[in-house]
């Protein structure tokens, strides 16, 4: 039996206000959090890294499974909690998966942990 991962829209405007700014409510923490988690992995990070770093923010599977030194499907899943998660979008050309940078998905993470000035 397969978990379904649930997405997170990061795609819409800013989940909450910057965290120095206002408390956030239960259903704002369990959203970050959720979006976090998909962070919090140092292979996921890695991968994030290594598309963002490509050219066009876009990369090949077939060409992150060597850098990372994971297995295929260990690779996949990190793609897979990544894309669920909103910050990788996947197209599938031929038989190759293709996974792009959101644009802007970073960003709003960061202005949520991030005090205005």
């Amino acid at each position: 039996m397969h978990a379904l991962l649930e997405v997170t829209d990061i795609t819409a405007d800013v989940c909450c206000a910057p965290l120095v700014r206002e408390p956030l409510t239960a259903e704002e923490a369990e959203l970050l959090a959720t979006t976090l988690k998909a962070l919090a992995d140092p292979a996921r990070l890695r991968l994030l890294s290594i598309v963002a770093a490509s050219e066009g923010a876009e990369a090949c599977a077939c060409d992150l499974i060597e850098p990372i030194g994971l297995s295929q499907p260990t690779v996949s899943h990190h793609l897979k909690v990544l894309t669920a998660a909103g910050f990788l979008s996947r197209s599938k050309r031929g038989t190759w998966a293709y996974y792009a940078l959101v644009p802007g998905a970073l960003d709003r993470i960061s202005q949520i942990l991030v005090a205005s000035p």
